[in-house]
């Protein structure tokens, strides 16, 4: 525990608490007052209702596209079924920024519906919420048909032998075994709305902002660092009941898997509804998840002379006068990729020595209060850890501002929890008389770990490895702050460009979000292959 716990305490905790007390700590003293002036000011709360209630709307909205592709993903077995649950789960690891991208292209000013009806929602709530529901549609169908599939359904046809129509025996059988697991999908998905950052910047201009964008706001534009770290305050208490909650409805899904019979019961549709049924989730995700994307690629190929390499190829040159960069713009995603890597590293020898702490029985409140740290990133905002990092790491022995690391750190904070999340459930499970078989025959504990743990955690670790580097190359809140200007990542330079005018600057972000989109779902099939992988099963 002892390096995961000076990790965090070094580069999440000190960061944090430096700026807020910054914000909040004048003349020695705390100044609490603060709090209520920022809590009285309506512009601020109409931030604050416009965080929660979009977040809100976001959920309904995902909940209702989502479910029945959760229930065709669990109960119908059809050709190309792996390939399209990869197709699915694309979004939920493209960055931010790409998907804001996407829907610029789709909706906004000169996008495929403007050139084509003349309509825009750019302008509108309606971006937002779509682009959520675009976002957040994987996690419904992956936490509620995981389960959806592992429920018997024998038991609901019991019940209508015995009576009960359709749709009474799904509600009083399927629906409250279900019910945990549709709602940690919905705060799950709440979390990630309420803490949106990267789709609204791009999506809500000037007029829509949440909590996170605020919080941006007032720390680059006007440098109002007391505002900025009650709203972080504010968000954190936030995420933190939201993660609470989060914690309970993940036991009580526990308890109810125990309950059910795990065998998988996916079979060929069906009957006309069910065939129906079918054939509308595949509409569904096609108009609401692959167009989007193939919509930004179209843009990134329309060039000024037609279609065409142009704005790859513009990617290629060098800086001007007027350029956005210092350097070429396609430098970002050679930046990306080794900020990627380094990040990687961190975050599974971080994680992975957490999960293995864990993993080990015994600690108590100990050790669940250091399960409890390891999650806190996600609940501040990725911009004060940014600016934290820049006010906090300049001074010797830390002065970090100007070193190549300081980015890929920032990134592993958020990497690092979706490691431990996926090597812990595998270390648990690893039989503790294997260690003690191995010890009794004069094994070393590294040698214990090397010949026991790590054969049968392999695959995870790979796959948390694989999590860690998508994270890291969407990773935009923090890094926007420490980015260097000569060395972009790819969504910080997409933002850039699309926040200067002219054809050449947004077919350039096109071009460079299409590219951030390969790059993620290249590493998502990778993930895909390797979980799905029967020949080294565990």
């Amino acid at each position: 525990m002892a390096l995961p716990f000076g990790f965090f305490v070094l580069f999440f905790a000190y960061p944090v608490i430096t700026i807020v007390g910054r914000g909040l700590r004048e003349g020695g003293s705390w100044q609490w007052g603060r709090a209520a002036d920022v809590l009285g000011d309506p512009d601020l709360l109409h931030v604050l209702w416009f965080t929660v209630w979009q977040a809100a709307a976001s959920t309904a909205l995902t909940l209702l596209i989502a479910l029945p592709g959760a229930y065709v993903f669990a109960r119908f077995e059809f050709p190309g079924k792996r390939l399209l649950r990869a197709v699915v789960t694309v979004p939920f690891v493209l960055p931010t920024v790409v998907v804001g991208s996407a829907f610029l292209a789709l909706v906004g000013r000169g996008g495929l519906l403007d050139d084509l009806w003349g309509v825009r929602l750019d302008t509108s709530v309606w971006a937002i919420l779509l682009a959520h529901v675009f976002f957040n549609y994987a996690v419904v169908v992956r936490t509620v048909g995981g389960l959806w599939g592992a429920l018997d359904p024998r038991q609901e046809e019991a019940a209508r032998v015995l009576g009960a129509g359709r749709f009474a025996a799904w509600r009083q059988v399927t629906l409250p075994a279900l019910a945990p697991a549709v709602a940690a999908a919905a705060l799950m998905v709440f979390l990630f709305t309420f803490t949106s950052f990267g789709i609204v910047q791009i999506l809500g201009g000037p007029r829509y902002a949440t909590l996170e964008v605020e919080i941006y706001r007032q720390t680059a534009d006007f440098l109002d660092l007391p505002t900025a770290a009650v709203l972080t305050l504010l968000q954190f208490a936030a995420v933190l009941a939201l993660l609470g909650l989060h914690a309970w409805t993940v036991r009580r899904r526990e308890s109810a898997l125990r309950l059910v019979d795990a065998a998988h019961t996916a079979r060929r549709p069906r009957g006309a509804g069910q065939w129906a049924l079918l054939w509308s989730t595949l509409a569904v995700i096609v108009v609401l998840l692959v167009l989007p994307l193939a919509v930004l690629v179209e843009r990134s190929f329309a060039g000024p002379d037609g279609h065409g390499p142009a704005f790859y190829r513009a990617l290629q040159a060098a800086a001007g006068a007027d350029s956005t960069f210092t350097v070429p713009p396609l430098t970002a995603l050679w930046n990306s990729l080794a900020y990627g890597v380094a990040a990687t590293a961190i975050a599974v020898v971080v994680g992975g020595l957490a999960a293995a702490a864990l993993a080990r029985r015994g600690g108590g409140r100990l050790v669940r209060g250091f399960d409890a740290l390891l999650m806190l990133p996600l609940g501040v905002s990725a911009v004060t850890v940014g600016f934290g990092f820049l006010i906090s790491l300049d001074e010797p022995p830390l002065d970090l501002r100007a070193s190549w690391w300081l980015v890929p750190l920032a990134q592993a904070l958020v990497g690092v929890p979706f490691v431990v999340r996926t090597m812990l459930p595998v270390l648990r499970a690893v039989d503790g008389r294997l260690r003690e078989a191995a010890a009794v025959l004069g094994a070393a504990p590294w040698q214990v770990w090397r010949e026991v743990d790590l054969p049968l955690v392999r695959r995870a670790l790979l796959i948390a490895a694989g999590f860690a580097f998508a994270v890291s190359l969407g990773e935009f809140g923090a890094t926007v702050f420490i980015a260097s200007p000569d060395r972009p990542t790819l969504p910080v330079a997409v933002a850039r460009l699309l926040g200067r005018a002219g054809e050449l600057n947004y077919g350039q972000a096109m071009a460079l979000s299409t590219i951030l989109m390969v790059v993620c779902a290249a590493a998502l099939l990778v993930l895909e292959r390797v979980r799905t992988d029967r020949t080294g099963e565990f």
